[in-house]
């Protein structure tokens, strides 16, 4: 059975969340093998953490392995907020098996401090926990290099809304993607709220939801890019 260190003073502890017990007892040893004075302490949830955790004795950082699911799954996504919410001004940084572009540009917008896919080396991903215990936001070299090619190119940010929803319908998408309410979409979009409520009845129908917060969970797994896709309606 592993046995976490207690850290002391001089040490930095470093939280491992994985509800995978072998992966996050493997990659806990692999830390210590490769740095010293940094403690991980692996735990499979929040709560589990929330349990042994003492009093005025908080992490040096936050380590949320996904694992193959997307930021943008409701489930994984609430979870991230609840973390980042939580831990306050300790950095989150999240591992998964994917470095796609538009699942970092979300994990970012929820507030983590750093990205780190599978596909790099323990070295990189010690190098990656030390940027964010620095204050720094780590992400994969990969995907700068496709946003770099996409700016190179001139190409536009993709508008996969435009094909299910009216210009106006995407704004009112964007905003309930925010959790923003009927009154402040009224004011921001210089619409009333009866029309508001149109149009978010009208969104309802074609996304065959039930209510707001299924809109919101359903257009995240349909078009994961945040406010970057609905930009340039006219």
């Amino acid at each position: 059975m592993f046995a976490s260190v207690e850290p002391s003073h001089n040490q930095r502890s470093i939280v491992m969340i994985d509800s995978r017990a072998l992966d996050r007892e493997c990659f806990a040893r692999s830390i210590a093998a490769h740095r010293a004075g940094m403690t991980v302490l692996p735990v499979g949830s929040l709560d589990e953490w929330t349990a042994k955790s003492r009093e005025g004795n908080p992490p040096s950082a936050v380590l949320f392995n996904i694992g193959g699911h997307k930021v943008t799954e409701a489930g994984v996504s609430d979870e991230i907020r609840k973390l980042v919410s939580s831990f306050g001004s300790v950095p989150v940084v999240i591992l998964a098996d994917t470095d796609d572009l538009a699942q970092i540009l979300n994990a970012l917008e929820f507030g983590v401090k750093g990205y780190i896919p599978s596909s790099v080396g323990i070295d990189v991903c010690i190098e990656a926990i030390d940027l964010a215990l620095a204050g720094g936001i780590f992400v994969p070299a990969s995907s700068v290099m496709a946003m770099r090619q996409m700016l190179a190119s001139g190409m536009e940010a993709p508008k996969p809304m435009a094909g299910l929803f009216t210009a106006r319908q995407a704004e009112v998408v964007e905003a309930l993607r925010r959790g923003k309410a009927n009154k402040i979409i009224a004011y921001e979009l210089n619409l009333r709220e009866s029309t508001v409520k149109v149009h978010i009845r009208n969104i309802m129908k074609k996304l065959k939801a039930t209510n707001r917060t299924e809109v919101a969970y359903k257009i995240n797994d349909l078009f994961p890019i945040t406010s970057y896709s609905q930009r340039g309606f006219s």
